[in-house]
């Protein structure tokens, strides 16, 4: 299958990888592509220019968005929250319609330093904002709630079977994303329900970041247990 990944940050680089490793064909977009190329530096996370990601993932094109968006039969939103209603718009609306939208986005505002806090929560959320602008799109919220290793290989954590949530309007959708994330190694996939049950998903996070904080790790997640 064909995928489309928006942003090349450290979230759009490991689910590009192991979609590349389970023999998809993967495109990943970015604004620039001559400006994300020429970056040697490492990012804020210590994490080495996509440059050197490039040349370890040789099957791995790097476009535009619009390219990106233009290849996936599935599209992946990995951008920042903060811009992910720019980088789609980028995309370009026609490259979204009846196109399956994971967005794995959390909509995080670090303008005033760490913890950061959220930019939209409680009445609304980030996947709600990219639904309504993009209706054509069909729109699946999971895999926010863990850090990038996890998404793609949960066995990272003892047992593997830890939970991962969906939320969408769209049924068909929220099961082809289920047997993707099957793909991943994912044993309990809960459906939370529709669109604005991912405000759930979203305001998680500053617990997450705190359960972070007090474990200093990433690699943790919840079991829901029923």
């Amino acid at each position: 299958m064909r995928f489309g990944i928006l942003g090349t940050g450290m979230v759009g680089r490991t689910i590009a990888a192991r979609l590349d490793e389970l023999s998809h064909e993967v495109m990943i977009g970015t604004r620039d592509v001559a400006v994300t190329m020429g970056r040697t530096d490492p990012d804020r996370m210590g994490n080495p220019a996509y440059l050197v990601w490039q040349r370890e993932h040789p099957k791995i094109r790097l476009a535009t968005f619009a390219e990106a968006a233009a290849h996936g039969e599935v599209l992946v939103n990995a951008t920042l929250g903060s811009v992910s209603l720019e980088a789609l718009g980028m995309a370009g609306a026609d490259n979204l319609d009846g196109k399956i939208l994971i967005d794995v986005s959390n909509p995080l505002d670090f303008s005033r330093g760490m913890p950061p806090t959220l930019t939209v929560a409680n009445s609304d959320s980030m996947a709600e904002q990219i639904q309504r602008t993009f209706p054509r799109a069909r729109v699946v919220k999971t895999l926010n709630i863990v850090t990038a290793s996890l998404m793609v290989v949960p066995a990272r954590v003892a047992g593997a079977d830890h939970t991962v949530f969906l939320s969408g309007n769209d049924a068909e959708a929220k099961t082809k994303v289920a047997e993707l994330l099957r793909s991943f190694g994912w044993k309990d996939i809960f459906d939370l329900g529709d669109i604005t049950t991912a405000r759930g998903a979203e305001m998680y996070l500053p617990l997450w970041l705190r359960l972070l904080g007090a474990a200093q790790t990433p690699m943790f997640n919840v079991k829901l247990t029923r």
